[in-house]
């Protein structure tokens, strides 16, 4: 057989072009910041993970510029062999105390996280009793990928349906070893929040581990931005907290937080943290650095609200639909995804850069423009912001 083995390659991306699925990539010609130059224009950043605009803060800069020029550009092993520095311990004591809990680990990404720590969780006994994953149907794609890596059972609950998720517990609580129930903190989509008071309460009820991924709410939720079990008085109560240092803290690198014995179990039996090279030091200094900016300076997260209130507020008046978005991340639903490319290509002429969000990512009949708020950005950003999207929006019958 004569077989064209990469031809699926380039098959596969032109069937994603023609349907107008492919991802495109618009490099910034500077630092990310509310003001950013794309493709040679001038725009108002709306799209941005940079929550807090820690990624330009000056004592930010300076700690990855002194790490480096103390330590080098490299670490040069993994953690587990040579590759762990005192500065990277330094980070992991210092995100414990921010965080409230005994203990925490660096990775590489919050996408090594989930993709790491989830399948070493649960499995199967040695007497053969399997554990089971219980999820949020609308749980991100890299906890979907880590549970899929999993080797156990899966139970599915509907979005935040904490009836739906007693059931299910109800159903798995005698036949399982281990139960671990998963959510987001922050949804990605839609800017809504898990109901993790509620959620703890059940998993204490039902003898099951909990696991949040809160990589849109450190730096954002609770106070001083301590994250979204802060924000529920649930401080080293979740078992395991998952982060990132890649959104509101500007930096790159996924956390865990939460006991001692989760943190040792966690840097033995995580492959991801195990085989991946550890951060070059100017990441570490950065890191460090970012949580002391959040710990004594409040201003930028109480910025980033001011702002949030006010877009979402404005939004709603002009008449647009911002779904059950309580956070920073807020949805301008446009119902169509040729409505939704149609406005995000509108407001990019008018220079302001966002983005829509379409079937396959969201359902047929729920695409939108995904906004991200930035502490960094002025009143008159946002009236400017707001102007566009009311005037687009009215001429595309949005409203």
């Amino acid at each position: 057989m004569n077989r064209n083995p990469t031809a699926f390659l380039k098959e596969e991306y032109e069937t994603l072009v023609q349907n107008k699925l492919d991802w495109k990539m618009r490099p910034l010609g500077g630092p990310s910041a509310p003001h950013c130059k794309i493709e040679g224009r001038e725009m108002i950043m709306l799209c941005s993970n940079n929550y807090l605009n820690l990624s330009n803060h000056p004592k930010i800069i300076q700690g990855a510029i002194d790490a480096a020029k103390k330590y080098g550009a490299g670490s040069g092993s993994v953690r587990a062999i040579a590759g762990t520095m005192d500065i990277h311990m330094d980070v992991e004591k210092k995100l414990a105390k921010f965080k409230g809990t005994e203990a925490a680990l660096v990775y590489q990404t919050g996408f090594a996280v989930n993709a790491g720590l989830i399948p070493q969780l649960v499995g199967e006994g040695p007497d053969g009793k399997r554990d089971i994953i219980i999820s949020d149907e609308l749980n991100h794609g890299s906890i979907i990928d880590g549970v899929r890596l999993a080797k156990c059972d899966r139970g599915v609950y509907k979005h935040n349906d904490m009836g739906e998720l007693e059931k299910v517990l109800k159903e798995a609580n005698p036949k399982y070893r281990r139960i671990l129930i998963i959510t987001d903190g922050v949804f990605s989509m839609d800017g809504d929040i898990a109901p993790l008071d509620q959620i703890y309460k059940l998993a204490q009820e039902y003898g099951a581990m909990t696991y949040v991924d809160d990589a849109h709410g450190e730096g954002v939720m609770g106070p001083d931005g301590r994250g979204i079990s802060a924000h529920f008085n649930l401080h080293g109560k979740i078992d395991v907290e998952m982060g990132t240092f890649s959104k509101a803290y500007g930096v790159v690198g996924g956390l865990v937080a939460g006991s001692r014995d989760l943190i040792n179990f966690s840097y033995n039996k995580s492959r991801t943290w195990l085989l991946s090279g550890s951060h070059p030091p100017a990441v570490a200094g950065a890191q460090l650095a970012a949580i002391d900016v959040l710990d004594t300076e409040p201003q930028h997260v109480k910025k980033l609200w001011e702002n949030t209130k006010y877009f979402k507020q404005q939004l709603k008046s002009i008449g647009f639909n911002t779904g059950n978005s309580v956070t920073p991340i807020t949805p301008i639903m446009c119902g169509e995804s040729a409505k939704a490319k149609a406005l995000s290509d509108a407001i990019i002429k008018d220079g302001i850069f966002a983005l829509p969000i379409i079937f396959p990512m969201v359902a047929k009949d729920k695409a939108r423009i995904r906004t991200m708020m930035n502490a960094g950005l002025s009143r008159e950003d946002l009236d400017k912001a707001l102007a566009v999207l009311e005037k687009n929006g009215k001429a595309l019958g949005i409203i």
